[in-house]
């Protein structure tokens, strides 16, 4: 079996009293996606942010191809990297500009021809001259996705990466996404509330609620394991504090 890209054991966020994350342990392999779900407020933002960094965890261990991130943080900040609709990036750059500049502070070998792959690929060739600010929602999302997957990441973080966007949008965004799981092996952490979409994408699912893991299992099974017709409806029963375990 392959070894862990991701590896969090018992992460913990306080604040003050409260625990935003509470005792949370999960992995993600080569090419897997992992579904973190939950209602607004169960703590999958702040855990995205404990692994990018940008918090520092009350608690626990988080682990990127082995390395501790307390102790590998800039090795480690390389291999990985993120998307979300509300991430905006710098809108008085151009689409170019922006690229280049995140290859930057990643170290992206031969910058220029990754680059030139990007824009193609992602179909934002007749946009490289024109500021990111002035890019439609989907045209954004290309752009973000883009710069996530500039440097190869071993790990690729997706905070509600098709909200707001249209039908045809997102389903073209989350198909490129699979196909570079399926391709580079990039292990991926995906935050939705489209319940379609998590059945669509991921391996496996967790739910969180109050910070803590609930369940976990297929998206395309767990339901049914627990009486209930399809993932939205469990999703909604979680929500809602209608299923109790032991």
């Amino acid at each position: 079996m392959e070894p862990e890209i991701l590896k969090v054991n018992n992460l913990i966020k306080k604040y003050g009293p409260i625990r935003a994350v509470d005792g949370v342990s999960f992995f993600i392999r080569p090419g897997e996606t992992l579904g973190l779900l939950g209602p607004n407020g169960a703590g999958k933002t702040t855990t995205i942010n404990m692994i990018l960094g940008i918090l520092e965890p009350t608690g626990g261990s988080i682990e990127i191809l082995g390395q501790d991130i307390k102790q590998n943080r800039e090795k480690v900040s390389r291999q990985m990297n993120f998307a979300a609709v509300y991430a905006q990036l710098p809108g008085n750059l151009t689409v170019y500009q922006n690229l280049h500049t995140f290859g930057l502070l990643y170290g992206v070998k031969n910058l220029r021809e990754k680059i030139e792959a990007s824009l193609k690929e992602f179909d934002l060739e007749k946009f490289a001259k024109t500021k990111a600010g002035l890019l439609s929602s989907g045209e954004a999302s290309r752009l973000s996705l883009a710069k996530a997957l500039l440097n190869d990441p071993a790990l690729l973080l997706l905070d509600e990466p098709t909200s707001s966007l249209d039908p045809s949008i997102a389903q073209n965004i989350r198909e490129k996404i699979k196909e570079k799981a399926d391709t580079t092996k990039v292990a991926i952490l995906w935050t939705s509330h489209n319940m379609h979409e998590i059945e669509m994408v991921c391996d496996r699912v967790l739910f969180l609620s109050h910070g803590k893991i609930l369940l976990s299992g297929d998206p395309k099974t767990l339901p049914a394991e627990h009486g209930k017709k399809d993932l939205e409806e469990l999703f909604i029963d979680l929500a809602r504090e209608k299923l109790t375990f032991e």
